[in-house]
């Protein structure tokens, strides 16, 4: 059965899925005060970082429209699979959905099957959830079970956490809201955060210095997978501007947890934007 795997820009691309010949990618729009860019395989991180560093202006994101996703589910394919950032922090989610009904309406008499995944997250996250989906695809799935299975692998098997340097974008944006006041208020702390099975932000811990953060988020995780087999389990550690602490967060999650498989990435456009400058987000399956 012919498939097509449909991601927005939140998610983060490993070199092999570049080259996937069923992958297409809905790009979200960046700004910082009059400059405008498509979050595509243009985007520079390290630019875009200098820019929101240097200016007085909050860089913002907008989702793409509903009919950039229904033109992604046009072509051949009989099964369109689409996974958007968690709808808590973006309208990506809803987009999708209401570009999957535009498409239907404009093609009445297709029988094609088309699902839209909220990840309940974004980054690595939607990387490993595209990984879950070409492997179920290709060993021929059925697209009920298919869409049943990772539903639950979203939700039981898969978890984010992250270490910001800054809040900024995300407070400035509205994106806070779960972290209450008393948190918001001290930020100065060093604060690991991660998903809830909501799709929501809420706070895992938090520290004075990077190092006890850092041991932090990896205790944290050797938590979560505790009993678990994580031999050929993924985790991606995403960074914005900062390969070197990603490597050092690697190591230290390594040395807790049977993780054999991490991918460090460069964060994407969006998650540059929200995780700001010196940013990590770990995203894994358990």
């Amino acid at each position: 059965m012919a498939y097509k795997i449909v991601v927005d820009s939140c998610c983060d691309l490993t070199a092999e899925m570049k080259e996937w010949s069923n992958l297409t990618v809905v790009p979200l729009t960046l700004q910082i005060g009059d400059y405008v860019i498509q979050d595509d395989e243009n985007f520079n991180q390290d630019d875009f970082i200098n820019r929101m560093m240097s200016s007085n202006e909050l860089a913002k994101s907008a989702c793409p429209s509903p009919d950039a996703f229904a033109k992604a589910c046009e072509g051949d394919e009989e099964e369109v699979y689409i996974i958007t950032i968690t709808d808590k922090l973006s309208g990506c989610y809803n987009s999708a959905v209401q570009g999957v009904e535009l498409y239907k309406d404009d093609n009445p008499d297709s029988k094609k099957k088309i699902h839209v995944f909220n990840s309940l997250a974004t980054s690595g996250l939607e990387t490993i959830m595209a990984y879950k989906i070409k492997e179920l695809a290709d060993n021929g799935t059925a697209f009920d079970d298919l869409v049943k299975t990772v539903e639950d692998f979203c939700v039981n098997n898969c978890f984010l956490y992250f270490y910001l340097e800054s809040f900024d974008a995300l407070k400035g944006n509205g994106r806070l809201f779960n972290l209450g006041a008393k948190v918001i208020e001290a930020l100065r702390v060093k604060l690991v955060c991660k998903r809830t099975d909501y799709g929501n932000i809420t706070l895992a811990g938090k520290d004075l210095s990077e190092n006890r953060i850092i041991q932090k988020m990896a205790a944290l995780i050797q938590r979560e997978t505790e009993g678990c087999d994580l031999s050929d389990k993924t985790i991606i550690i995403s960074h914005v501007c900062c390969e070197e602490k990603a490597n050092t967060i690697a190591k230290a999650i390594q040395e807790k947890t049977g993780y054999k498989n991490v991918t460090i990435l460069k964060a994407s456009g969006l998650n540059s934007l929200y995780a700001s400058n010196k940013g990590i987000i770990v995203s894994a399956s358990k």
